[in-house]
């Protein structure tokens, strides 16, 4: 019976020593696996994934272009102050802050802005940096209405209708080379009741 216990015990002993050497190796494939999950999520040496970009990247070219084309309409004016500055140093602005995606570098994102301007706005979303200051938003409502439609609607909706600035004409004229407004376009809407209306 001793002996059979010991057996048993040597084989339990045996058994024990057997699951913990086996539960070992798969705890440490599992720790390595955790590891690399963490490494390929963060910076811990995996292969970062690049982001999804949603229009077609833009090079130095098109920088250029969208710099002279933005001179030619306005002069060297800055889209936040309207402060006029030497044409060498105005610079382009993100409207909607980069922060490292290409997806952002189109026409429809970049104004011309002052170093000081530029400065200032840095990384700061910008409806935060408008509401910073009024005469922001009036400037960005007279040089900003070739930005994306989500953008201008934006800016219009931080002033009064009645207090929406002239858009200034622009220096060289082009066909449609200026977006009308709809109180241009359809005139105000202080006209009295509608005529679609029973009274």
């Amino acid at each position: 019976m001793a002996t059979s216990r010991g057996g048993r015990g040597g084989r339990a002993r045996g058994g024990a020593k057997g699951a913990t050497g086996s539960a070992a190796k798969p705890s440490g494939g599992a720790a390595k696996k955790k590891r690399r999950r963490r490494g390929g999520g963060g910076g811990g040496g995996g292969a970062r994934q690049q982001p999804q970009l949603t229009s077609v990247p833009t090079g130095r070219a098109a920088y250029v272009e969208t710099r002279r084309w933005l001179l030619e309409r306005w002069g060297p004016v800055c889209a936040y102050c309207e402060r006029t500055v030497p044409e060498r140093t105005i610079t382009l602005d993100h409207v909607t802050p980069r922060r490292g995606q290409t997806a952002y570098d189109r026409r429809d994102n970049l104004v011309l802005c002052c170093k000081t301007c530029n400065a200032a706005k840095a990384a700061t979303p910008i409806l935060a940096f408008l509401l910073g200051n009024r005469a922001r938003v009036v400037a960005m409502f007279k040089y900003g209405q070739h930005l994306s439609h989500q953008l201008v609607e934006m800016v219009k909706d931080l002033l009064p209708p009645d207090e929406w600035p002239a858009i200034p004409e622009p220096r060289h004229q082009g066909k449609g080379s200026r977006r009308k407004s709809s109180r241009e376009l359809f005139g105000p809407d202080d006209r009295g009741p509608s005529p679609y209306l029973d009274v």
